[in-house]
């Protein structure tokens, strides 16, 4: 089980972990020794999370997610597989954690009179700039 929050734990069984090797500078270890992590979370199927959280998720996920709702991350940045997977699990936790913070809703502004009066000042004025390097002065 991976504890999210105190009121989010993911199932293991959504869980796959896949060992292969590093790519990138190591010499002979990187060669032989599987030490990359390749996590997946199956996005869709997870219950723990809201209809909401999932497709936030999906949508903070990126490029990261397969077309069959897969959540596939990647942990290459340490020398063992312990601290891969560790490392592989952290960052899943907080694209969740991310995914459950709800945006806040915008709420719908108009614009003052004097913030219209000074965009129509600032259009004219560079209006007025453009025509000088023309040649045409100012008639009004």
């Amino acid at each position: 089980m991976l504890r999210i929050a105190d009121d989010v734990i993911i199932d293991e069984d959504l869980l796959q972990e896949r060992f292969v090797r590093a790519s990138g500078p190591g010499g002979q270890n990187v060669n032989k020794v599987s030490t990359a992590v390749e996590l997946r979370f199956d996005v869709r199927r997870c219950e723990a999370l809201s209809r909401r959280v999932r497709a936030r998720l999906e949508r903070l996920a990126g490029s990261r997610l397969t077309d069959e709702g897969v959540l596939v991350l990647r942990a290459e940045r340490f020398r063992t597989q312990e601290r891969n997977r560790a490392d592989a699990r952290e960052r899943l936790a907080d694209l969740i954690r991310q995914a459950l913070v709800e945006p806040k809703r915008r709420i719908a502004t108009r614009p003052t009179r004097a913030s219209k009066e000074r965009r129509l000042r600032a259009k004219t004025k560079r209006s007025n700039v453009k025509r000088l390097r023309q040649g045409k002065p100012d008639l009004g």
